[in-house]
């Protein structure tokens, strides 16, 4: 269920799947077609075997000491580093992104779990008030075992992210990665924690489709979920724990907005929507998927955005020679291509791109995008930027807040007290002024309200609030006599 059985370092081509029940399939990559390597898939029978596994191990590990256990996480950085290269080469090979997306994502894996190394040296409760003669407590103790449901787009740091502190916390893990990205959404986790030394038993990777994940959310031993993927699956997944009274995290994207304001320099405001909204194929959470400009200078960004749309260098990101990846698979490369149509369809105009040769979709420019056309009121997940104009502060905050929630926003002026003040309006988890939508520190508390996920975050001084729950405590030195 882990990755011991990976032969090299150098990369996971010729990995020997596990013995699951849902039998084998392909990690195909998006950019070549190749088959990278072979893994088994789970059904549930196998989830029920690995978080009884998991619930004994955990048992054992919360008595190990702390700083035993963040030894671990200090190794596993270690680990990442030493093999940054291959790791980050396949990362980008499988997920279909560029070479330096690759890079990032074990960047901040290593990151993640130096972070994890702090968390078992840290504070774990607080001394309460209380009567003369008892003292009260409240502690930090683990669920028990964690399962993490992951997705494709970032697969490496959006399972990390909730596997290191989940463990470091004192949590065991079940990790089902999609199983299009399977590898780097977890096998090459498990292997990298194996060589660390986290005890076995503690960290299982099951790839697999919905019976496995169903079977994930519903398992008795498994309090808690951690789930990053669509709205869709995130409101079964809720609706699964709810019934189940589990606790459940979830972080699901939204329409993200990036607002500019009429005093805003175009060149800057242009570059920052770019990025915004091509990194990594706008396969991204955090993507901005609506671009709000005034109408004044709505003209000139278009302008400058299909220049950037026409000229950013499309194909295989694992080669470094490129800005766009493919597509992860055909089913994502069509629905993108029915948003851009239907939007187009709708009234909006299509200023460049808006063609694909197969996981290839161009950069794409939409202009006169409004409320009602499916690229406004979806997330697009693709390399489409969707020019909203406005006239007034006021309708751009109204046009950004025209959701049902959004993970992050972000305003450019020249004014920082104008922007802020516009900032200050948004209902979205994250807001950043005078910078692009897509940012993460890590350190940061990671959420949004309404579609964008649950309003619970993680990240930083969120871990704690996550992967752990209270326990009050009170201790005297004699049991009292009651009147009873």
């Amino acid at each position: 269920m882990g990755a011991a059985d990976a032969t090299a370092w150098s990369d996971f081509v010729g990995l020997a799947p596990a013995k699951l029940g849902g039998g084998v399939r392909d990690v195909v990559e998006p950019a070549t077609g190749q088959v990278l390597c072979t893994v088994g898939i789970a059904d549930a029978a196998d989830v029920a075997v690995a978080t009884a596994a998991a619930a004994a191990a955990q048992a054992s590990w919360v008595a190990v000491p702390p700083r035993d256990k963040a030894e671990v996480f200090r190794r596993a950085a270690a680990l990442f580093q030493q093999h940054f290269d291959a790791l980050a080469l396949f990362a980008a090979r499988e997920t279909g992104g560029i070479l330096a997306k690759g890079q990032h994502e074990i960047r901040e894996a290593a990151l993640i779990c130096n972070l994890a190394a702090g968390m078992p040296l840290q504070s774990q409760g607080h001394v309460l008030p209380s009567v003369q003669g008892r003292t009260s407590l409240a502690r930090r103790v683990p669920h028990g075992v964690v399962g993490v449901i992951s997705p494709f787009n970032f697969p490496m740091i959006l399972t990390i992210r909730a596997v290191a502190p989940a463990l470091a916390a004192g949590n065991a893990v079940v990790i089902k990665p999609d199983s299009r990205t399977p590898v780097t959404g977890g096998l090459m986790i498990a292997r990298v924690f194996a060589e660390a030394g986290l005890p076995a038993g503690l960290l299982h990777v099951l790839p697999g489709d919905a019976e496995a994940g169903e079977a994930l959310v519903t398992d008795p031993l498994v309090p808690m979920i951690a789930f990053t993927g669509s709205p869709a699956v995130g409101r079964r997944i809720g609706e699964l724990a709810g019934r189940h009274l589990k606790k459940v995290s979830l972080e699901l994207g939204g329409a993200n907005s990036l607002i500019i304001l009429d005093d805003a320099d175009l060149d800057v405001a242009a570059s920052n929507a770019a990025w915004g909204a091509y990194f990594h194929q706008g396969q991204i959470c955090m993507a901005a998927n609506r671009i709000l400009v005034h109408a004044s200078m709505a003209a000139e960004l278009t302008k400058r955005l299909v220049a950037k749309a026409t000229h950013l260098p499309l194909g295989n990101g694992a080669t470094g020679q490129v800005a766009l990846g493919p597509l992860i698979d055909a089913k994502q490369r069509d629905r993108v291509h029915a948003l851009v149509q239907d939007s187009v369809a709708a009234g909006a105009k299509l200023e460049a791109g808006g063609r694909f040769d197969g996981l290839f979709y161009q950069p794409t420019v939409l202009s006169g995008v409004k409320p009602g056309m499916r690229v406004f009121d979806e997330e697009t997940f693709g390399p489409v930027a969707n020019i909203v104009t406005y006239r007034s502060d006021e309708e751009a905050i109204a046009l950004a807040n025209n959701n049902t929630g959004s993970l992050s926003c972000a305003v450019i002026s020249k004014s920082l007290g104008r922007a802020m003040g516009v900032g200050q309006q948004l209902k979205c988890g994250m807001v950043h002024i005078n910078d692009q939508t897509v940012n993460d520190d890590c350190v940061n508390p990671f959420g949004g309200p309404g579609i964008a996920g649950n309003g619970s975050s993680v990240g930083g001084p969120a871990d704690w609030e996550e992967y752990t729950q209270w326990q009050w405590i009170t201790l005297k030195d004699q049991a009292p006599s009651y009147p009873f």
